[in-house]
């Protein structure tokens, strides 16, 4: 069952676990330090929006730059980049500075750009059939990541009370160096996937776009990392702020919430083989609407855990079929640029959202960031029925 394993994937486990702590963390105590230290509470989320923003705008330079120099010295890179971001970090909570912590964010965050590929070189270790089993195990790492990042949180802020988040990003950095030395010992492999799914000749942008498989692999993609990160960003602040939770309550739900994106990749490639990409695409979007349904019910503890729960089961449905379906819909040849678009439209997708989050929330409230989530999952509604009917016409032709 698990011959599908090898170097790669293990390595590429480790390193994902390390820069999902990272990630959580900065998620965690992003919107509470950007509540503590901004000019006007409105810019509470912004430097978690920056950190996706970071993210967006790191994804085309990541993907080209390791078509120059490889996987393997590309996300060494990245861990370059997060730690300086993390120290940087450090900085901005010893001089109170908001707008230092912001540059922190996106600094971090432009490390996730490239850490995103990660499941791509996966995808690339293995043959065509084992890609959904290749992706889930990557994201599997994350669980290990979900408990370990809100437990820097905690050990920090018990460790010094009266600076509670600088330690956690100094032990951050230590991880960090921890992932570069794992990421050092890969080796670039590309596993060719010739399915005859793309037509022959290498396409433009535009020709991609014209491809219902890769639009909707891509919006996949899209929505449900831009829904997840739209109601993650604001649930601390709403949590902590607005209703007075502890930090550890907050940071337990964040921790359920990203277990739930990645633990059900123990049977997504399972699901996958038995339902098909679009079906398990449908199922993530129904489960996000009992998100959007328990979330706007009421605010205490159980509302926000379950919606938060649903919000990563949904997400990893969606992220994991969207991948496993882009892989089918280009050639070799096609890979990098077909992944840039694919990660710059899911990232910028997701920027905007955090950046939202906080107005929604301050201006409008719980209630009407949850509704405002309702139009993305019709879209990918009205997407999928699109794709089946195209599927339709090229099995009648």
């Amino acid at each position: 069952m698990l011959t599908f394993i090898n170097r790669n994937l293990v390595l590429l486990f480790g390193a994902q676990m390390v820069f999902v702590s990272g990630n959580i963390l900065l998620v965690t105590v992003g919107g509470i330090v950007g509540y503590q230290l901004a000019p006007d509470p409105a810019f509470a989320t912004l430097p978690v929006a920056l950190m996706v923003i970071g993210t967006a705008c790191a994804t085309v330079p990541a993907a080209f730059t390791m078509q120059r120099i490889g996987r393997r010295y590309g996300f060494v890179l990245a861990t370059a980049i997060a730690a300086a971001g993390a120290w940087l970090a450090t900085r901005a909570l010893d001089g109170g500075s908001f707008w230092v912590f912001c540059a922190a964010a996106a600094c971090v965050g432009s490390s996730l750009g490239f850490s995103q590929q990660f499941r791509f070189a996966a995808a690339e270790s293995v043959s065509l059939d084992k890609v959904s089993h290749a992706v889930s195990f990557i994201l599997l790492g994350s669980i290990a990541g979900a408990f370990l990042g809100p437990a820097v949180v905690s050990y920090s802020a018990e460790a010094d009370a009266a600076n509670p988040y600088t330690l956690a990003f100094q032990l951050v950095i230590g991880l960090y160096f921890f992932a570069a030395l794992l990421l050092l010992g890969m080796r670039d492999r590309h596993v060719v996937h010739a399915t005859g799914a793309a037509p022959e000749g290498t396409a433009s942008t535009a020709g991609l776009f014209a491809r219902p498989a890769f639009v909707t692999a891509v919006l996949a993609g899209v929505l449900g990392q831009g829904v997840m990160t739209y109601v993650m960003t604001a649930t601390p602040v709403s949590m902590n702020v607005d209703h007075h939770f502890s930090l550890q309550t907050t940071a337990d739900v964040v921790r359920a919430h990203v277990i739930a994106m990645y633990l059900p990749s123990l049977i997504t490639p399972w699901l996958v083989s038995r339902l098909g990409l679009p079906r398990m695409m449908l199922i993530g979007v129904f489960v996000l609407g009992v998100t959007v349904a328990i979330g706007m019910a009421g605010h205490h503890l159980m509302h926000y855990w379950f919606s938060m729960v649903l919000l990563g089961v949904g997400w990893n449905f969606l992220f994991v079929a969207g991948t496993a379906l882009l892989v089918e819909t280009y050639r070799p040849e096609e890979r990098f640029r077909a992944q840039a678009i694919n990660d710059f439209s899911v990232f910028g997708a997701s920027a905007l959202a955090s950046l939202m989050a906080g107005t929604v929330l301050f201006e409008f409230g719980w209630m009407v960031l949850m509704l405002s989530v309702v139009p993305a999952l019709l879209i990918m509604l009205v997407t999928l029925v699109w794709h089946h009917r195209s599927q339709q016409r090229t099995a009648a032709a």
